[in-house]
């Protein structure tokens, strides 16, 4: 028996939201919580902080370069047996991790299998939110969003008590066992009935329309379908946002790592150090559904764009704030005003992606997005544990983390600007065009013409007047 669709916007709607709020809490937030176990991976193993970081950068770049082969399991298979696959795989990798008897290993099991399970699972909850709400999907965004406060508030002081009791080995077989409840959540994720028309089915009786391709064109065609490389030529807004975020990315994940370790290099209590990035994450479960309302409001719909430019600017001007303020009151202030920006970049990054590109392509979108992402993390925190080894200076990455952010902020903004006004420049000259071919007709007619015109336009006036 067939099972019916759930209808976007009903009811079912917010258990979906709410599975997806604790896949984004188990998931994209739990990095946040490496940096606990910086000090004691780079003990047990004699690394540098290079070869440490290489850690955090494997999951990061797993979480999100594993988009396209996402987006294509959700394409032949749907968000719920993909998120329940993201679950399973996160609990495999962190299970055999707390084996691991070198850093390659752990490289192989956390890093590469874990992350790629949580972006199996983080990228599902993300999509499935598109197709169960229409008229509040900022405000869905943002809700779903809260989870990853909840995650980066949760994630450290979980992790620091469990480092305490267990070690590090006890406490990755625990996150194992965390990681199932992917699956339960992935569980409530019904099909939905799409505004997506299907595309038709050739009937196997007739001939081929077109020729049969090579294998080797088919490959290239879906490679580049679920890349959404169509999107990126044709699609200016797309391609300058892709590029900006990608930018973006290269400084925005370094404050979460290097945050504890430059507070524990400034004397600060181990306890606190962590307690930081609970901070960070308690402070954006009030901040985000604050943004969402006001990302959601009609009247500012058309400056989503602005706002996300604004939010990285902030977001990469408040990292300076650290490398002055160095006690722990200071590094509060500092977490306070970060999670502001944090908020705002959290909050409208997908939103503003599914105002760009249509809800059909957005798993594409987000796969292109997720894979230059990933390939970006992957060498963002090397390249700065590599830059402290060489200065042994915390104070040089955050600067780094704030040219970046600033100057991809400024070329959104930038960029958005120049095609919003080209595009009324050329709706202003289409405008002119269309008076022009309007009145041209009348050019050639005679007067006797022109006065017949006349008579029927006023024949025509004198028959409504008279109705």
């Amino acid at each position: 028996m067939p099972q019916a669709l759930e209808q976007a916007d009903g009811r079912w709607a917010w258990v979906v939201l709410l599975a997806s709020l604790v896949t984004q809490a188990l998931t994209v937030s739990f990095p946040s919580c490496i940096g606990v176990f910086f000090t004691d991976l780079q003990r047990d193993f004699q690394a540098t902080n290079s070869e440490t970081s290489w850690f955090p950068s494997v999951m990061g770049a797993m979480l999100h370069g594993g988009g396209p082969l996402c987006s294509v399991l959700i394409k032949h298979f749907g968000c719920r047996v993909t998120m329940m696959l993201g679950g399973m795989l996160s609990s495999l990798g962190m299970v055999v991790s707390s084996f691991s008897a070198s850093l390659s290993q752990l490289f192989l099991t956390a890093g590469l299998i874990t992350g790629l399970g949580m972006c199996f699972s983080f990228q599902s909850s993300i999509t499935v939110l598109g197709f169960y709400f229409v008229r509040r999907r900022p405000l869905a965004n943002a809700l779903a969003s809260i989870g990853i406060s909840i995650g980066v508030t949760l994630w450290p002081l979980l992790a620091r008590y469990l480092l305490e009791t267990l070690g590090w080995r006890g406490a990755f077989l625990i996150f194992g066992g965390i990681f199932l409840h992917c699956c339960a959540c992935g569980a409530l994720l019904r099909p939905v009935a799409t505004n997506v028309v299907p595309e038709p089915k050739e009937d196997l009786l007739l001939p081929p329309k077109t020729p049969t391709r090579s294998c080797l064109a088919t490959c290239v065609s879906t490679i580049q379908y679920h890349l959404a490389f169509d999107i990126l030529r044709h699609n200016v807004g797309f391609c300058i946002y892709v590029t900006g975020v990608a930018w973006m990315m290269l400084g925005f994940p370094l404050p979460h790592i290097f945050l504890v370790p430059y507070a524990l290099h400034q004397g600060v209590d181990e306890y606190w150090a962590a307690m930081l990035m609970s901070v960070i994450g308690f402070c954006n479960i009030f901040l985000r559904p604050v943004a969402g309302l006001l990302a959601g409001r009609k009247s500012l719909a058309a400056y989503r764009i602005y706002l996300f430019a604004t939010a990285i600017l902030v977001n990469g001007l408040t990292n300076l704030l650290c490398t002055v303020l160095a006690d722990f009151s200071g590094l509060l202030s500092y977490c306070l005003v970060y999670s502001l920006s944090t908020c705002g970049v959290g909050t409208l990054l997908f939103q503003v992606l599914m105002d760009i590109v249509p809800m059909d392509r957005f798993p594409s979108a987000l796969g292109l997005l997720t894979v230059l992402c990933g390939v970006v993390s992957l060498i963002s925190p090397p390249l700065a544990g590599l830059l402290l080894d060489m200065t042994n200076n915390f104070n040089y990455i955050f600067y780094v983390s704030s040219f970046l952010l600033i100057s991809a902020s400024l070329f959104i903004g930038g960029g958005f600007y120049a095609v919003h006004k080209k595009k009324l420049k050329q709706n202003g000259q289409a405008k002119v065009e269309d008076a022009i071919s309007e009145t041209t007709p009348m050019q050639g007619l005679t007067s006797e013409d022109k006065a017949s015109t006349k008579k029927q336009l006023c024949t025509e006036n004198i028959c409504v007047t008279t109705v």
